[in-house]
């Protein structure tokens, strides 16, 4: 793979039933245009070279010839286009007939995939002129190919990489393996691809010549997307399109790629032209998922295969991918459909809401201690809070919110928390910190005009052990604040505000926690209320630990400290959920970022990331409960464990020897 990754595309060329040369014509003017794009792996409809629609047709000795003198002609194309290409076609083996895929390669044929479940009911009849290919497991000789070729629904392509230096071809230690299935293969209850997938195929390709009916698209879609998923493999659909017989049937012309369970890319149906669909699959995230998920690995250890697997090698000219044809979302934890994303606040909402309702009720507890900022997180976890009193059928005066203005507080964080707290209904107390912070001061005999860490996190401290000490006297416990994102960057006090009795956010990143206000903000019929978190939405994130500036606004903003929030999320969703590397975080970030961050500034808060990610483990290592909301979670009793003192000197190396 190139970059870790595999340039393919789905097509659905126009085709006339039974016009096997023009249908040729149309492929090979197909491959070339996506040749020169950089595809690698070209996957073409059901029975293009005859069209799907023949007929008895196919038992007509003519078209069958034409069939192989397509082949033919294709073949002699290939040898000047370096993808392996994918063409169906029917093909007499033995004393029967066979509906097949077959793979070329600079002119030659590396292998004949036979479809194994014929479909024979409605629409379909399919065993009027085919044999299933189950079974078959044999070889045939082809005009022009010095050796017989395999014939086999298990058959897989294992394609290396190979590099031009000095007209010299060098081997790259690495392959991608392509396994093959055809149409109906996929709708059976035993998929072909799940058994092509158990016996090592990264991405499986699926020729097919499927109908449209009413709801058939939006099913298809679904069925190929779960089964990728399934799978963890990249799946390549080419379906039958325009040119196809209307007799009976029409073909809308289904192009779709998907990844992992998700769409990549889908072409435009119902055109007059030829379509394709071109992407990039992500082979280095297919592996790691297969690696991480012990469930794969036991599926493959418990595999009984119904046939020897017949791999077939072949070599792919190595080329560097400067641009990706996939999209790379700036922020992979947020929707860009907002539809999308209100049903993921909707969901995440609800999870932290049942998990705080059952920690309350475990405990039989009926009040709850939540400093509040006027800052998003303290928002979020307070609107939980509520939520979570209403369903228990609480009283929302067992919420004490708590504001403990100190040197940095604002005018604006203290007015927006008061009114927040007002509108809701619950306990509201004011303590400030300022006098008991500066006793501690002078106890530790620390100067109050140096403006240092210990400045800074004895004023945490001292609103912790408040929270704490309110929560022993009205018999009830402290509801964290603090999100994701701050847990992987260690931006927390320790045994300050990175301690509660529950941490109802520890599984929210910072570029989702505004959308999740922004939801409850939407859904209010409170103006107050309303006005009250957009204001707060609006508002710099910042710890206010150190004074405000002359005019009394925000001066200590924690993104001029650590960096975006927005780059750290990125950064943290490709290093946790599938373990890239540095160098492959930043090649995915310049491409989200390209119109936002240059190369350097990048890397510049990229060695932020891993430096403070690994130094401030042992503030995760001993975290309060709190619910998992996503895939990526830092829970030191669930989805990540580390040692406090792992060192990051190989990773910030790697980022050292990256040029600007």
């Amino acid at each position: 793979m190139v970059n870790g990754f595999l340039r393919v595309a789905a097509t659905v060329p126009k085709v006339t039933p039974a016009d096997c040369a023009a249908n040729v014509e149309g492929i090979i003017a197909l491959a070339k245009e996506l040749d020169a794009k950089g595809a690698r792996l070209i996957v073409f409809p059901e029975l293009c070279i005859t069209g799907y629609t023949c007929g008895d047709l196919f038992h007509q000795q003519k078209l069958l010839d034409d069939a192989l003198d397509g082949l033919q002609t294709i073949l002699a194309a290939s040898s000047a286009i370096k993808a392996i290409l994918v063409v169906g076609m029917p093909l007499r083996i033995g004393t029967g007939l066979y509906n097949c895929a077959v793979a070329v390669h600079d002119y030659q044929v590396l292998g004949i995939v036979p479809k194994c479940y014929i479909p024979n009911y409605n629409e379909f009849y399919e065993k009027r002129w085919f044999h299933s290919g189950y079974d078959l497991n044999t070889q045939v000789r082809l005009e022009n190919q010095c050796q017989p070729v395999p014939v086999s629904p298990n058959l897989i392509i294992n394609a290396r990489w190979m590099i031009d230096d000095d007209r010299l071809s060098k081997w790259i230690d690495d392959s991608v393996k392509i396994g093959i299935e055809i149409c109906e293969d996929l709708w059976s209850p035993t998929p072909r691809s799940t058994q092509l997938a158990m016996q090592g195929a990264d991405v499986i390709v699926n020729l097919s010549a499927s109908n449209d009916l009413i709801g058939k698209y939006h099913y298809l879609t679904d069925l190929i997307r779960q089964q990728s998923g399934r799978l963890l493999c990249g799946y390549v659909y080419a379906g039958a399109g325009w040119g196809e017989s209307s007799t009976d049937l029409v073909f809308d012309g289904k192009a779709i790629i998907a990844e992992c369970g998700s769409i990549l890319g889908r072409n435009e149906r119902w055109t007059h032209t030829p379509q394709y669909v071109i992407r990039d699959l992500d082979l280095e995230a297919i592996r790691r998922d297969r690696l991480h998920l012990g469930t794969f690995t036991d599926a493959v250890k418990s595999f009984q295969p119904l046939s020897e697997t017949v791999n077939v090698d072949c070599g792919l000219h190595y080329h560097e991918l400067p641009d990706l044809l996939r999209e790379v979302v700036p922020h992979p934890f947020v929707p860009s459909d907002k539809g999308h994303r209100d049903e993921r606040c909707s969901e995440i909402i609800n999870i932290q809401v049942a998990g705080l309702a059952r920690r309350l009720d475990a405990t039989r507890c009926r009040k709850l201690v939540v400093g509040i900022s006027g800052g998003l997180d303290s928002t979020l976890a307070l609107l939980v809070a509520v939520e979570a009193f209403d369903s228990l059928g609480l009283d929302r005066k067992g919420i004490i919110g708590v504001t403990m203005p100190g040197f940095g507080t604002t005018k604006r964080t203290k007015s927006n928390a008061a009114l927040l707290m007002e509108t809701l209904g619950v306990t509201i107390r004011e303590i400030p910190i300022g006098e008991a912070v500066n006793i501690h001061f002078r106890d530790i005999g620390h100067d109050p005009e140096v403006k240092d860490v210990t400045y800074e996190n004895s004023q945490a401290r001292e609103r912790t052990q408040i929270l704490m000490d309110l929560a022993n006297q009205e018999g009830g416990m402290v509801l964290g604040t603090g999100d994701l994102s701050e847990l992987a960057l260690g931006w927390a006090t320790y045994n300050g505000d990175h301690m509660s009795m529950y941490g109802v956010n520890a599984s929210v990143p910072k570029t989702l926690v505004k959308y999740l206000v922004q939801w409850f903000a939407d859904r209010t019929d409170n103006e107050q209320e309303r006005r009250t978190l957009l204001d707060i939405i609006d508002t710099p994130v910042s710890p206010e630990l150190l004074p405000a500036d002359t005019h009394g606004n925000i001066a200590q903003k924690t993104e001029d400290l650590v960096g975006p929030y927005e780059l750290h999320d990125f950064f943290l969703y490709y290093t946790l959920r599938y373990g890239y590397s540095p160098s492959r975080v930043l090649f995915l970030a310049e491409q989200a970022f390209n119109e936002s961050f240059n190369r350097a500034t990048i890397l510049n808060w990229l060695k932020t990331f891993y430096r403070r990610f690994f130094n401030q483990q042992f503030k995760r290592s001993c975290l309060p409960d709190g619910p998992k909301v996503g895939s990526v979670c830092l829970s030191p009793r669930g989805d990540w464990r580390m040692p406090s003192d792992a060192s990051a000197r190989a990773w910030i190396e790697e980022i050292a020897n990256i040029k600007y």
